[in-house]
């Protein structure tokens, strides 16, 4: 795990908060009086019987869950630091860029920030943001039985708590800040970027390993009936990643800036390469075979079709030929028109929920776990690792997949703890986006895969 709280570091700094120094710009909470009763916060769940205790003592959860949320040090408190940056200097330099007051801050910034209907935004992203009904409401419904005695995990989730066992469930939370969603102050646009704003990315398993603040023991497994399945999670974060986007993509009010396309959609480094005018010149672009576009067209960003490809491939091979073929026809349409566009982008939706639901009852085996890895490292999968984006999604997956076979027992934690060298070796080789090179990463991620390989 040290090699993944290592790149926890560095990817968080991508898609969520960055702990830096304090500075004038203010924003308070407008909320009325009923949206006060209906939140809870965190005062609430701080009991030292509850959550609040120091050390994890209790039964039959640690009951330090605070503590653990709150950790300056570590990734697993960057939730409750998420709106503190907006008032440090890399959000206030992000405000003044895009004109916003404190009230404009609200906006557009509380909809990730912080959680939806809080009366305290400096909590952040609190418990009832990812816990509360459906990830966005309130604990009122629940908070005063969910811990008392007789109580079950079912109850529970039919009083309005969030079931985040359910992999679907925590994607549909998850994204809605750490990739986009409807909501007010939700939607990254590239103008936000342009802004200063970190580039966003997902990677479900991973990032929920870095925020979790329970420990998966018997008695767990006891309330909730399972023990995470990570290949699972994996696999249907992916599936979701892409059906979200594309979601959004469709809406005429997102999919456009004016004249121009709004650019958040698309690779990042088909536009920010560097230019040469001079007579040696080259083309620095790489052919992707998944895309059927010319050169001079910026590419729709397909980090997560790439991947779901790959876990389709093992699991669903027939679905996975359909995939394949209306990702290509998305891309293809790209150079028609809107109109062909949107309809591509729904039947591709389409395909990609047909396979979060077949993740949804596939167990992952063993065997399936490697084959999975070893089709990322293929010659099929991998000349489409052509960007950044991709590529660093495709270093992502193979450590949670390796991490959720040590979890599920299927390899052991010093056979997978052996192979740290080669697995740090491929996360610098996109450790700078702008020293990214994609035939010697491919290089880099090949020897990675061998190495995972031999402890099948």
């Amino acid at each position: 795990m040290a090699g993944l709280a290592c790149l926890a570091l560095a990817l968080l700094a991508l898609g969520a908060a960055l702990a830096l120094h304090p500075a004038p710009i203010k924003a308070e909470a407008a909320a009325d009086s009923s949206t006060l009763r209906a939140h809870m916060g965190v005062s609430s769940c701080a009991g030292s019987t509850c959550h609040g205790r120091s050390v994890a003592s209790g039964t039959p959860v640690r009951q330090d869950e605070l503590l653990r949320w709150q950790e300056e040090s570590s990734p697993t408190g960057a939730h409750s630091r998420a709106w503190r940056v907006i008032g440090e200097p890399r959000g206030q330099a992000i405000a003044r860029r895009l004109g916003l007051d404190s009230a404009g801050l609200v906006r557009e910034c509380a909809g990730c920030h912080a959680s939806q209907g809080a009366a305290k935004l400096a909590d952040g992203v609190d418990c009832e943001a990812c816990h509360g009904n459906s990830g966005a409401g309130p604990a009122g419904g629940w908070l005063a039985t969910h811990y008392t005695v007789g109580t079950s995990h079912a109850r529970n989730v039919a009083q309005g708590m969030t079931d985040l066992t359910v992999p679907r469930v925590r994607a549909g939370v998850c994204l809605d800040c750490h990739l986009s969603g409807d909501g007010q102050g939700q939607f990254i646009a590239h103008r936000i970027m342009a802004a200063g704003h970190p580039r966003i990315s997902f990677e479900m398993d991973l990032f929920s390993t870095l925020q979790q603040h329970h420990d998966e023991d018997a008695d767990y497994v006891t309330r909730k009936g399972h023990k995470t399945n990570s290949m699972q999670m994996w696999a249907i974060g992916q599936a979701e990643a892409v059906s979200r986007g594309l979601s959004l993509y469709m809406q005429p009010a997102k999919a456009n800036d004016g004249v121009f396309p709004e650019f958040t959609f698309y690779d990042c480094h088909s536009c920010h390469r560097r230019i040469y005018d001079s007579d040696e010149a080259n083309v620095s672009a790489v052919p992707n075979p998944g895309r059927p576009i010319h050169a001079g067209m910026p590419p729709y960003n397909d980090e997560n079709m790439i991947l779901l490809l790959a876990a389709a491939r093992v699991v669903a091979p027939g679905e996975a030929a359909t995939f394949d073929a209306r990702s290509k026809a998305f891309h293809r349409a790209m150079g028609a028109g809107r109109s062909e566009t949107v309809a591509a982008a729904q039947a591709l939706r389409q395909a990609a929920e047909a396979l979060s639901a077949r993740f949804a009852v596939t167990a992952f085996s063993r065997d399936q776990a490697f084959t999975v890895i070893d089709t990322i490292a293929s010659d099929a999968i991998s000349e489409r690792f052509t960007d950044y984006e991709g590529s660093v999604q495709s270093v992502m997956a193979l450590d949670t997949l390796l991490n959720g076979m040590v979890n599920a027992g299927m390899v052991t934690a010093g056979g997978a703890g052996n192979l740290r060298i080669q697995i740090n070796q491929a996360y610098a080789a996109v450790r700078d986006p702008n020293a990214f090179q994609p035939i010697a990463f491919r290089r880099a991620l090949g020897g990675a895969v061998r190495s995972i390989r031999s402890l099948r």
